[in-house]
């Protein structure tokens, strides 16, 4: 049967006779309909032309599927305009396919060309698998290939399952501020905001908001003065690391998920979150997407499939910073980076350890003190000194979630801002701590890193919708 929105469609333009009386569908929509339309009107880009003495054969597709919707033609509506990559409108009646592989097709009874494409100097050739590698060279036509459309599918359905997460679990979303003046204190390096030459008022070197501003590294402190008044809360945005790095690994700009639980007092809490999170999403995904996914799991991370599937099966592992330090240390393997405790772990320390418990996600628990920020929670312990601190390691990426519980207690906080010499500048935070301050915690997620893991991505950049300066256009 035809979608409901189809279905409205088609009674709407049969009440109105001066509407014209073809249903408008998306490729989608088409392909899904189960009984023969008798006009219907399907707009997009044509995939592949295909022109026999008799008959002419059309695919087309307009970004809502992978699939593509085969348009069946007389060949005199052939013309010049009618190549690959041409935008085209074709009215017709929608019939079921004779072929196995197609449930609908498009008997077409006028096909108009939109807009023309040059195919000779068009970069995508038709019924070419290009590499992400090539494609990468056109950030503003590689949307046209497949890989790449079916990643922004994905993207956008994992959007939609993170919030609906979180929606369903009682969180309220925070617009937390992309122009900042705190720095998150270590959480990396900052690209700092200043107006152009142009528009100052003076020469003298002023800041704009009369203080430094920087674009932020993280919502997490907005994110706590929120849950001072929400038990919940979460944020889903934009966050910046002037890294100079051009490894697989690193993005400029990237999307963090964050969230915020007051009330809790158990690290493990956090962690249920996380581990939850990751789950729900990856199942939704799974569902959702299953012809996209199956694109990168077929094509690009053979079996990635079966590890995610057992993965959702199985509780995920946890361990102590400490015992992680001493696995390092009996590993066979040799390190670039030699492992000791009090040092931070490094990339290479974190795949051998999913490997190690046999991959499968792991947490990593209770860090050494002076390794995080003054704002994770003292386990005054001894005489290893540790922080309530959390990382999720997964395979073949290393650190996809970090966390922690929050400074509480006004004592412990003062102290450590004093010996920083941050407590001016956090003045603000203590505050926090003054009025109704509750045990919390919270961790933040980075989105690309995610869909790296979960499609088998060897490069991140390949994970998102615009490579940066890859193309003049786009810088």
């Amino acid at each position: 049967m035809l979608g409901a929105r189809a279905q409205g469609g088609w009674r709407a333009l049969r009440r109105c006779s001066s509407l014209p009386r073809a249903v408008r569908l998306r490729v989608r929509e088409a392909l899904g309909t189960r009984e023969a339309v008798d006009a219907v009107r399907v707009q997009g880009w044509v995939r592949s032309v295909r022109s026999q003495k008799e008959v002419l054969f059309l695919h087309i597709n307009d970004g809502s599927s992978l699939e593509h919707l085969q348009v069946v033609a007389n060949p005199n509506l052939e013309n010049r305009d009618l190549t690959f990559g041409s935008a085209v409108e074709v009215q017709g009646k929608l019939v079921k396919s004779p072929h196995r592989k197609q449930n609908m097709e498009l008997q077409a009874e006028t096909i108009r060309v939109v807009g023309p494409c040059d195919i000779w100097s068009f970069p995508l050739k038709m019924k070419e698998r290009h590499p992400l590698e090539y494609v990468r060279q056109f950030p503003h036509l590689r949307c046209r290939n497949n890989t790449l459309g079916s990643l922004l599918r994905i993207r956008s359905e994992a959007t939609a399952a993170i919030h609906s997460f979180f929606q369903d679990n009682g969180y309220v979303h925070i617009h937390t501020p992309i122009i900042t003046s705190n720095d998150c204190e270590g959480a990396g390096e900052l690209f700092q905001i200043e107006a152009s030459s142009e528009v100052r008022e003076s020469a003298e070197k002023t800041h704009f908001f009369n203080v430094p501003a920087f674009l932020t590294v993280s919502g997490q402190l907005h994110l706590e003065v929120m849950a001072g008044a929400f038990t919940h809360v979460f944020t889903f945005g934009p966050t910046f690391r002037a890294e100079n790095s051009q490894s697989r690994r690193h993005l400029a700009e990237f999307y963090m998920v964050e969230a915020e639980l007051s009330f809790t007092e158990s690290l493990q809490d956090i962690m249920q979150v996380m581990e939850d999170l990751f789950k729900t999403v990856t199942s939704t995904v799974l569902s959702k997407c299953p012809h996209d996914v199956e694109l990168f799991h077929k094509y690009v991370a053979p079996a990635q499939k079966d590890r995610l599937e057992q993965i959702l099966k199985n509780k995920f592992v946890t361990i102590s910073y400490s015992e992680a330090v001493e696995i390092l240390k009996q590993a066979s393997q040799t390190f670039t980076f030699k492992p000791e405790w009090g040092r931070d772990l490094q990339t290479e320390h974190e795949k051998y350890l999913v490997k190690h418990c046999g991959e499968v996600p792991v947490f990593v628990i209770n860090y050494p003190y002076d390794l995080k920020p003054f704002y994770m929670r003292d386990n005054e312990d001894g005489p290893q000194h540790t922080v309530a601190a959390v990382d999720l390691l997964v395979p073949g990426i290393g650190e996809l979630c970090g966390g922690s519980l929050r400074e509480e207690r006004l004592p412990f906080l003062e102290s450590r801002l004093q010996r920083l010499g941050l407590t001016d500048t956090y003045q603000w935070y203590l505050d926090l701590r003054k009025f109704g301050s509750v045990p919390h915690g919270g961790f933040g997620m980075g989105f690309e890193r995610y869909l790296q893991y979960i499609l088998g991505v060897d490069n991140i950049k390949d994970v998102i919708p615009f490579p940066r300066f890859s193309h003049s256009c786009l810088l």
